[in-house]
């Protein structure tokens, strides 16, 4: 059932009570909720907007940041609707990797309370929501007869180039799975309910209930035996902080570690790789599996090589010239960038770099555009077929270069950095809330890992003789942040830990310091990997779903204390 609080009546000052209150309906929230359908546990599911985008809503992600050069504004890559931001993912899918999770004394921070298998059985039933198809990332098996090789012949000692990436259609949680959840008699879905305060039981770890508010001046509550979080990194750090009824610094901050630790990625595009062997043996564009998946094959370095290198985990994938320079001559790319105006904010920034359109400029793309005419005409009206009006989009623009030069389009795991935190701004909401306020930094060795990348993979393509790669060391902190804070990928703030001293949840995703409350979603990751976090986000969410329904087969556990 869906309930609409901002037209409902009756609802000021009453307290609605169920068994699982689960506050945030993205893709980790949607997802929990799912796996309740059919079962004895009746679900509040509590989305902080309406079925579709609402600027009045999206106002509520307003916040500070403390260098803009560094963080986007905080209503950017946040969607606050039915569906949370799966409403403008690009849809890339991959797993975590099994050295993510391993400690490693270089890296402080780096180590997860759990094994990458704890997460990774729950993989193929999160590829299968974020519609995927087979959950295998081997470019040898994931098509029939294996993908094209990258680059014929080379076989890299340092990287795995066999690695893929698999894209969702991409699926937007709230209208995919809505009605599944509109149709479920055991849950309650409710819209434009906005969560301010958590609140505990008098004088008991117990969390009571979580106050509830709308726009139109109504105050609620949901009482629960138990209540999940999924509201995203920001918002996740943001709840915990503001609710300081019954605990002074916030709930679950005893020791000052909620909304420390905010990772994001580090990526950029950088370098110049000029193949020497036939533009014939190159590839790098898409492929589809069976079910018509898009998959595309990347280069990542071997766990082993990060282990003697003592540096983060990172990817790098075969991309065409940088887009703001007329000097490709391409007539598709200049009419991309001259497009700039009508895209979206996130693919725009990522695509452009933030470079500013002058006259001069201009012209010399509309050069390139006059130039190739029917080339640029044809594409534009291929990508409107496959990207616009196709139900799986074409993920991203691919350009094979005509004289067989590519730039790297990098991304790195961001290491752990208790400065970098989100904490509470001195404005004010409009339900009288603080805001957040964010403080995105990194560390050396997130550029290091970077510099330490290129020179391994110089030199492998150097030993195989088929390709040459220049770049600038003094270009990386330029190229590797022009974006500070990698698009929306907000991790850590609620990071799991064996202890209250390591972490803000344990490794089932309990608050430490509570009996009953969780947080799911990418706050309780406590790296960030190489990898986009959503297929993760997904299979953590299955896995606390597993957790709770094992709890209420067995009600004793649930009056244990927390350690």
């Amino acid at each position: 059932m869906f309930e609409d609080c901002a037209t409902a009546s009756g609802l000021g000052g009453s307290t609605l009570r169920t068994m699982l209150c689960i506050i945030g309906a993205g893709p980790a929230g949607i997802s929990l909720a799912l796996q309740f359908i059919g079962t004895a546990t009746d679900v509040v599911l509590v989305a902080g907007g309406a079925l579709d985008h609402e600027s009045r809503m999206q106002a509520l992600y307003a916040g500070e940041v403390a260098d803009e050069a560094m963080h986007s504004p905080l209503t950017e890559y946040r969607h606050r609707q039915f569906g949370g931001s799966s409403a403008t993912w690009g849809g890339r899918c991959l797993p975590f990797d099994p050295i993510d999770f391993e400690a490693r004394p270089w890296i402080d921070g780096a180590c997860w309370p759990i094994a990458h298998e704890e997460i990774a059985r729950f993989y193929p039933a999160a590829s299968a929501l974020a519609e995927i198809g087979e959950p295998v990332f081997d470019a040898r098996e994931a098509i029939p007869g294996g993908m094209r090789e990258m680059a014929g012949g080379f076989a890299p000692r340092a990287f795995d180039l066999d690695r893929i990436e698999r894209f969702s259609p991409p699926t937007h949680f709230g209208r995919r799975y809505g009605e599944r959840l509109r149709r479920a008699p055991n849950i309650r879905v409710l819209l434009n309910a906005h969560a301010v305060q958590i609140e505990r039981q008098a004088g008991s770890p117990r969390i009571g209930r979580v106050k509830l508010c709308t726009l139109e001046g109504a105050e609620f509550s949901v009482a629960a035996e138990r209540f999940v979080i999924a509201t995203g990194g920001i918002e996740t750090a943001r709840l915990l902080l503001a609710s300081r009824r019954d605990d002074a610094t916030g709930i679950g901050n005893a020791r000052d570690l909620v909304g420390r630790n905010y990772l994001c990625h580090i990526a950029g595009t950088m370098g110049r790789l000029t193949f020497t062997r036939p533009a014939s043996e190159i590839f790098h564009g898409y492929e589809r599996a069976r079910d018509g998946t898009y998959c595309r094959r990347r280069m990542a370095l071997r766990p082993e090589i990060q282990r003697e290198k003592r540096i983060a985990n990172i990817v790098m994938r075969l991309h065409h010239p940088r887009l703001p320079d007329p000097a490709h001559g391409r007539g598709i790319l200049s009419a991309i960038f001259l497009a700039k105006p009508f895209i979206s904010y996130e693919y725009s920034k990522r695509l452009h770099g933030g470079d500013a359109l002058t006259a001069g400029l201009f012209l010399r793309h509309a050069r390139n555009v006059l130039r190739e005419p029917f080339d640029t005409a044809g594409f534009l009206a291929n990508w409107a077929r496959r990207r616009r009006l196709s139900a799986r989009k074409f993920p991203s623009l691919i350009i094979a270069p005509r004289n067989n030069s590519y730039s790297l389009d990098i991304h790195a795991e961001q290491v752990p950095n208790p400065e970098s935190r989100v904490t509470l701004g001195s404005a004010l909401d409009a339900f009288g809330q603080p805001q957040a306020r964010v403080d995105w930094r990194h560390r050396p060795l997130d550029l290091e890992s970077v510099r330490v990348a290129l020179h391994a993979l110089k030199d492998e393509l150097a030993r195989w003789g088929g390709g040459i790669l220049e770049f600038d060391e003094a270009e990386i902190p330029d190229a590797m942040l022009s974006e500070g804070a990698y698009g929306g990928h907000h991790i850590g703030t609620a990071r799991m830990g064996r202890s209250p001293e390591e972490g803000v949840v344990d490794a089932d995703g309990k608050v430490f310091g509570t009996e009953n409350l969780y947080v799911a979603g990418s706050a309780t990751f406590p790296t960030s990997s190489q990898a986009n976090p959503t297929l993760t986000i997904l299979a953590c969410a299955l896995r606390l779903a597993a957790h709770l329904q094992s709890r209420r087969e067995h009600p004793a556990i649930e009056t244990g204390r927390a350690a």
